[in-house]
């Protein structure tokens, strides 16, 4: 099922100026409405369930080096003003701490060297933005399921919610995915792209790479994971920064 920013951004392509203009204008009427907001989010539901039904634990599709795109555009924020993470910057992330809490028996603060200790998963993929473009890199880094096992979650853990060092719009982003999602192997929080520490424009020190999904959900510059039972009271309780501000679906599978 295609996402419906994805929907309109093709037709936008297709249609021209004079058409897309008058497409946006009605989406924007759409976007407003409670009725229509409700049937999005039914309709993600939707998706969400037949493509788990349909795919179980099967793994996004792996590429080879001789696959991989010469250029890597840099997807949503390419830069960090917040003072403490130009800081770590600055210090090579010598004093960078990633932070795990929330419903964890065990709160983790790890350290760069730290995660790059942990056994590694390598990977090459395509990420599929939600603008129409698509990329394939290669990405390192510990899966995400070694991390929240040596915090053990707590039985009533559903979600986690990545707070990341950018703002949009003035306002802090994050992401959030489901344990499903949390624990599927492909899962990784990467420090390495082809084969090279991560750029700030990519999300240094560390982003999540979910490889079933949609771009956005890959969440850069990622400071703290907190494991939590529900997304609502979370800034706009959708899950995330897009979903919160645009309407985006909360689960971007592909």
């Amino acid at each position: 099922m295609t996402d419906p920013a994805l929907s309109r951004r093709r037709v936008l392509a297709a249609g021209g100026l004079g058409a897309g203009s008058l497409l946006l204008s009605g989406c924007d009427r759409l976007n407003a409405s409670p009725a229509f907001k409700g049937l999005l989010a039914d309709v993600g539901q939707l998706h969400m369930r037949a493509q788990r039904l349909i795919t179980g634990d099967a793994l996004a599709r792996e590429f080879g080096e001789a696959d991989m795109s010469p250029v890597f555009r840099a997807n949503g924020s390419v830069r960090s003003d917040d003072p403490i993470y130009r800081a770590h910057l600055g210090t090579g992330f010598a004093d960078w701490r990633l932070r795990v809490g929330g419903l964890v028996r065990k709160p983790l603060e790890l350290s760069l060297d730290a995660l790059k200790a942990l056994p590694q998963r390598s990977q090459i993929t395509r990420h599929d933005c939600v603008e129409g473009w698509s990329a394939i890199g290669k990405w390192q880094g510990p899966k995400l399921s070694t991390i929240l096992a040596a915090a053990g979650l707590l039985p009533e853990a559903r979600y986690a919610i990545f707070h990341c060092a950018d703002l949009l719009e003035g306002k802090p982003y994050y992401e959030s995915i489901d344990l499903i999602d949390a624990f599927h192997p492909q899962t990784i929080l990467a420090w390495r792209m082809n084969d090279a520490p991560l750029s700030e424009a990519h999300g240094a020190p560390l982003r999540l790479r979910v490889e079933r999904q949609l771009g956005y959900k890959q969440a850069k510059f990622v400071m703290r994971i907190d494991l939590t039972d529900t997304l609502s009271g979370i800034f706009g309780g959708k899950g995330g920064y897009w979903e919160d501000s645009r309407g985006y679906q909360w689960y971007a599978g592909i």
